[in-house]
């Protein structure tokens, strides 16, 4: 026969009743509001134990169930296998679709003597009590808000009749419960920040701590206590002089506002949207704006006001102002610098100063411009350009050589040649239309301005002269006279020779014997 049992406070009065008023045990049933066989058995179980009222002074509700079922609590505990509740638990967390009945089923299979099932349940959410405490979150007007992407997507359909999944982003201020959402394109970096500054807008303001999850789009390193955030993400915080502090990893109560707040938006902005078709984000976010307004304005269940009131009455006022320009989405990333003293980005090319060579920079690119950082410090700036393949060059990053070697123009190297002579600078024009392309000539002609430091101005335009009459036209020839001192020799005009006279010589009549 099952033992029945009732609380020590009940079995206190039974005693109390019983021993110092004398009350008869169908008058404490009723008074106690027990059935009549529970005090027969709670007196018997007294005077088996030696129990009288008053208790003594030490003991309390513990020791008196020890002293009155202590030994039928061991009988049942030998009789009975108690569950393994972590082995339990850890499976209902790995499996999605695992009830508690399965698991007292195969717990039953094991242990046929075992509990019921509604004192398996019982004593699983006693013991999970005890593991899984949670802490109450105080909420300050004005210091957190809370940041996630819904689980839940918003379909786009596009011209050609693709569908495309557009992400909700959904953003909660922790006292007021005061709700934002938007549908983005995607998670990525560029939207996540986009959804970050227009969440600030909307609020009027901005709160002192932003809580995410570990997003990759914000947090490049997931760690339980030092998170490394993303450098554009850690940027754009401090544009808005707002902490972001990650939720810790597996951890959702860090963020319950959030979680609560996407079930929320979920059930009545996705929800009462299924029947829509859009087929832009701005037909999307011009739906989700008017049922947010609604889900803001929505009277609480369990307390007075709504998500709108206590907005304006808590948060609203301790929000930090927004800053006087818009934040600029700016992308980070490393490069190391090339031997041509260029780095890449988008498959464009980017000078720096010829310095840093091998050297690792940061790129921190906008839409319009790219500003290259050498341990914090900027080192080049550029105007973003897109077209691939070619470059953006700054002459000043250009070492001293190669920005002499650059003014090697034809017409420039001409300029310097006039500065000789007219008969240097026509031998250099000879030079380099011989070419077939202008630059091959460009060393014989530095090596010619050269000749002209070593032998004088006037030795090597007289040098030019004897090379373009002898048709001599190169450095050599030209090193050449000069070493053997030519320059200084007359130039011989050689004379026109008369028209040969022969016998041997059969004339045009020989051939053409019309012409005589």
């Amino acid at each position: 026969m099952p033992t029945l049992r009732m609380s020590m406070r009940k079995t206190q009065e039974v005693l109390r009743l019983h021993y110092e008023l004398k009350l008869g045990q169908r008058q404490i049933a009723r008074s106690c509001g027990i059935g009549q066989s529970t005090v027969h058995d709670c007196l018997k179980r007294a005077r088996a134990a030696g129990v009288s009222w008053p208790l003594p002074p030490d003991w309390n509700q513990e020791h008196l169930e020890q002293a009155l079922y202590g030994t039928a609590s061991r009988e049942t505990t030998a009789e009975k296998t108690l569950p393994d509740f972590a082995a339990i638990q850890h499976e209902l967390q790995t499996h999605a679709h695992l009830t508690l009945l399965l698991v007292w089923q195969e717990y039953r299979e094991t242990n046929p003597s075992g509990y019921g099932y509604s004192r398996f349940c019982e004593l699983y959410l006693r013991w999970r009590k005890h593991l899984d405490v949670v802490l109450r979150q105080e909420h300050i007007a004005g210091e957190k808000v809370f940041v996630d992407y819904a689980g839940a997507t918003i379909p786009i359909h596009g011209p050609d009749g693709a569908v495309r999944q557009a992400a909700l982003f959904v953003a909660v201020l922790g006292a007021s419960n005061y709700t934002y959402a938007e549908a983005t394109e995607s998670q990525q970096l560029h939207c996540w920040l986009g959804s970050h500054i227009r969440a600030f807008e909307f609020f009027g303001g901005v709160p002192k701590i932003a809580v995410p999850d570990n997003l990759k789009s914000g947090v490049d390193r997931a760690c339980r206590y030092e998170p490394d955030l993303n450098r554009s993400y850690q940027e754009m915080a401090e544009h808005y002089r707002v902490a972001v502090i990650p939720a810790r990893r597996r951890k959702p109560r860090d963020k319950a506002k959030v979680e609560a707040g996407v079930q929320v938006v979920q059930r009545w902005i996705v929800a009462a949207l299924r029947h829509h078709r859009f087929f832009s984000l701005e037909q999307a976010n011009e739906a989700i704006g008017a049922l947010l307004e609604k889900l803001n304005q929505r009277p609480f269940r369990k307390r007075e006001g709504c998500r709108a009131s206590l907005f304006a009455e808590l948060d609203r006022p301790a929000l930090q102002p927004l800053p006087g320009e818009r934040y600029e989405f700016a992308e980070w990333s490393t490069a190391r610098v090339n031997i041509d003293y260029h780095v890449e980005l988008d498959r464009h090319y980017y000078s720096v100063p010829y310095t840093l060579t091998g050297q690792q920079v940061e790129i921190r690119a906008t839409l319009t411009s790219v500003e290259i950082l050498r341990r914090g410090q900027r080192v080049a700036s550029h105007r973003r350009d897109r077209r691939p393949y070619l470059a953006s060059t700054q002459n000043e990053h250009r070492p001293k050589s190669h920005q002499r070697h650059l003014e090697w123009t034809p017409s420039r190297l001409v300029s310097w040649a006039q500065t000789v002579g007219p008969q240097t600078a026509r031998l250099f024009a000879r030079i380099l239309e011989s070419k077939k392309h202008p630059e091959m000539g460009y060393r014989s002609c530095l090596g010619l301005l050269r000749l002209g430091k070593t032998y004088t101005h006037p030795r090597l335009e007289a040098a030019a002269q004897r090379a373009l009459a002898t048709n001599a036209c190169s450095y050599r020839s030209v090193k050449s006279m000069l070493d053997h001192g030519l320059d200084s020799q007359p130039l011989e005009t050689p004379e026109p020779r008369p028209p040969l006279d022969h016998n041997n010589i059969r004339g045009a009549s020989y051939f053409d014997p019309s012409v005589q």
